[in-house]
């Protein structure tokens, strides 16, 4: 698996420059997971960013009666733990491997460290997570009221 080539089709890092994109490669930590292995709990602070290399995993939330509810199911390219980063809250969900996952991590510091030598893409960084989680809203909002 070369980091370089999965960064790259990560539409959280669309319109970065290829050497941005090849330091980012360079700061990633590439974690291998067992099926049903937690990932990160809901209640976790969140401190770092997961794109998904392979497999796929499950983002649940702790429902009333103490049973997780499934949320959704995401898998390459796609990312996830972005929402710690930008509020700097607690995790708002679990996610949990399904199968063998391989998922690269990118931490706070190492999205400033990136900042300090890559401004203009740190912005569009910004800018894709934004556009994710807009999206996400969106969904989350057609689920609750379904149009006519």
């Amino acid at each position: 698996m070369e980091k370089l080539a999965v960064i790259a089709t990560s539409p959280l890092f669309e319109m970065l420059a290829p050497a941005e994109l090849a330091r980012l490669a360079e700061l990633a930590r590439l974690y291998r997971y067992s099926h049903g292995e937690v990932v990160f709990e809901e209640g976790d602070l969140g401190d770092s960013l997961f794109v998904i290399v392979r497999g796929q995993v499950e983002v649940v939330r702790r429902g009333t009666d103490h049973g997780a509810k499934p949320l959704t199911v995401l898998g390459p390219p796609e990312f996830f733990g972005e929402m710690g980063l930008i509020d700097k809250d607690h995790r708002s969900a679990t996610v949990r491997a399904l199968g063998e996952v391989e998922l690269l991590q990118l931490t706070a510091q190492d999205l400033r460290t990136f900042r300090l030598a890559h401004a203009d893409g740190f912005t569009f960084i910004v800018v894709n997570i934004a556009r994710s989680l807009s999206a996400r809203l969106r969904e989350a909002n057609a689920r609750l009221v379904p149009q006519d």
